[in-house]
């Protein structure tokens, strides 16, 4: 698996459980992870692969609220270059991408499969 995709995986396994940040969640669990395996990964990697996973139906971006609607679904990718100084923006796996996390853990560089 080349490193593109590893990134992809890695960023989609930080979103298959609940809406995430990418401020506060994602980027930190995807340098935690990556970090195991030597590689280092900037915040713009996972802009670009969220972007990717947006792309090809495997993730959705989201607006979440304190008030109604407690939950927006965006079309497409926000721009998020800057980090959200209030976080709003948040991502999530879709049915597609939950599918495709299931059905091979192969790519999974620990022995534990889950982290």
């Amino acid at each position: 698996m080349d490193r593109k995709e590893l990134l992809r995986r890695i960023v989609l396994n930080a979103i298959c459980d609940d809406y995430e940040n990418i401020d506060q969640v994602i980027l930190r669990d995807a340098r935690d992870t990556a970090e195991k395996l030597d590689l280092t990964i900037e915040r713009t990697d996972v802009v670009e692969a969220l972007k990717g996973l947006i792309d090809d139906g495997l993730a959705k971006a989201y607006l979440l609220s304190p008030s109604k609607p407690w939950v927006t679904e965006l079309a497409g990718m926000p721009s998020v270059e800057v980090p959200e100084e209030y976080f709003k923006t948040y991502f999530y796996i879709s049915k597609k991408g939950m599918d495709l996390h299931l059905s091979d853990d192969s790519w999974w560089p620990f022995e534990d499969r889950e982290e």
